[in-house]
């Protein structure tokens, strides 16, 4: 499946029976050989690589932030950097084309450039930028978010595209998120408290989101060092008055 980079990545991601996020393990070494076949993936279920598109997207709109807080950069750095904004620049460009043709069975060059970045591409942000770009707000979004069993039809790189909206709307980046949106529904990527399995109503379930993003030790605190349960909740209802009032491109 091209829906996360987690083949090429020396990194595995711990849950409990629950299905909710317990930790993530770095491993000393990656992958000794990794074979992307074509035919398999041409038989996969389109709702993977959407996921993988939603996971892949977050290197940008984390690494970056967290890049931009560095007053130096090592070259292994510049190079995850790079390769985070290749990865959003793929997506955006190719994104929709691919999930049309894999669809069809049709495999293209869209199709294959989307996959390579999804898996090996994504995998180079944490393989060379390590804890300085591998992951901040949108993951510490998803974590909290496995612990509700009505996000559990979402796969990971669905709600770690619900993340990127949440921690754009944590650090005011309103145009970024006028910009993602209409992108969103065209890949019919979750950006609703509806899409998520969720209403305001849910108060809840929506503070039990907010308090697992926020434990101690997740990532989001290396973005935003005083946050606390109660900006990620507002947050997400911010975005739910921002989704609701921005029109359909």
């Amino acid at each position: 499946m091209a829906s996360t980079c987690a083949a090429w990545t020396p990194l595995s991601v711990i849950y409990d029976d629950n299905g909710s996020y317990v930790r993530y393990d770095i491993h000393e070494k990656s992958t000794w050989m990794l074979l992307i076949e074509p035919g398999i993936l041409l038989n996969s279920p389109i709702n993977y690589l959407r996921a993988g598109i939603g996971d892949t997207l977050a290197k940008w709109y984390e690494g970056n932030t967290l890049a931009e807080k560095l007053a130096t950069k090592s070259v292994c750095i510049e190079l995850a950097h790079l390769a985070a904004r290749q990865c959003q620049e793929v997506l955006l460009t190719y994104g929709e084309e691919a999930l049309a043709d894999l669809e069809k069975g049709k495999w293209t060059d869209a199709l294959q450039r989307v996959i390579e970045t999804n898996i090996i591409t994504s995998g180079l942000v944490g393989g060379f930028g390590g804890q300085y770009l591998r992951v901040a707000g949108a993951h510490s979004i998803n974590n909290g978010m496995t612990s509700v069993t009505q996000a559990h039809h979402l796969l990971h790189g669905e709600k770690v595209a619900y993340g990127i909206l949440v921690q754009l709307v944590l650090e005011g980046k309103f145009s970024e998120i006028k910009q993602l949106l209409p992108i969103y529904r065209v890949l019919k990527l979750p950006m609703t408290l509806l899409d998520i399995g969720l209403t305001v109503e849910h108060k809840a379930e929506l503070q039990q989101i907010a308090a697992h993003s926020v434990k101690e030790g997740e990532d989001i605190h290396l973005l935003f060092p005083d946050i606390n349960k109660e900006k990620v909740a507002a947050a997400m209802e911010n975005l739910e008055i921002l989704t609701n009032h921005v029109s359909p491109s």
